[in-house]
């Protein structure tokens, strides 16, 4: 094992400069209430059969919820829902509170005006550092024509702010 270990601010930093999306995993208990969590790593890891992962860091109340076998719901957050996004990552007592759901085919809590949502069937789950990797296989997709939300230097960003820098 090397005994080189990096700073984890440097870690943070460096991995700050990657732009991602935004989504919100969300999941119903056992009395059929909802709860949900933000959530920036994720990926598509399979198209055959169709496949993503979330990583979800373990103190998260969340996972308490989710398991292998259990349906989850990726909500990927459109240009305009930065509000959403801060609400799912506070205090999770509060973070259904006034906000519109409906749930999906697999009763999963799906959010409106989201740039797309995917049910997933949870496949398997891993510990992986201070994180749980769950990787779900997509039963149903979705999506709709606007832009997605962004997140890159611990900041929001909108597609069109970036299309407009890219123009300079």
């Amino acid at each position: 094992m090397d005994s080189i270990s990096c700073n984890p601010a440097d870690f943070k930093n460096a991995c700050s400069r990657f732009p991602s999306g935004v989504t919100i995993t969300t999941v119903r208990d056992e009395k059929g209430l909802p709860h949900g969590i933000t959530v920036s790593s994720f990926t598509s890891v399979s198209l055959s059969p169709p496949m993503v992962l979330v990583c979800i860091d373990h103190r998260s109340s969340v996972l308490q919820h989710i398991s292998p076998g259990k349906h989850i719901g990726v909500n990927i957050l459109g240009n305009c829902q930065q509000e959403l996004s801060i609400r799912f990552s506070g205090d999770s007592s509060k973070r259904f509170t006034n906000v519109p759901w409906y749930p999906g085919r697999m009763g999963v809590p799906l959010f409106l005006d989201v740039a797309a949502h995917l049910e997933c069937q949870v496949a398997q789950m891993w510990a992986a550092g201070d994180h749980f990797i769950i990787l779900g296989k997509v039963l149903h997709a979705n999506s709709n024509e606007g832009p997605s939300l962004l997140y890159v230097n611990r900041c929001y960003r909108k597609y069109a702010d970036i299309q407009a820098s890219l123009k300079l």
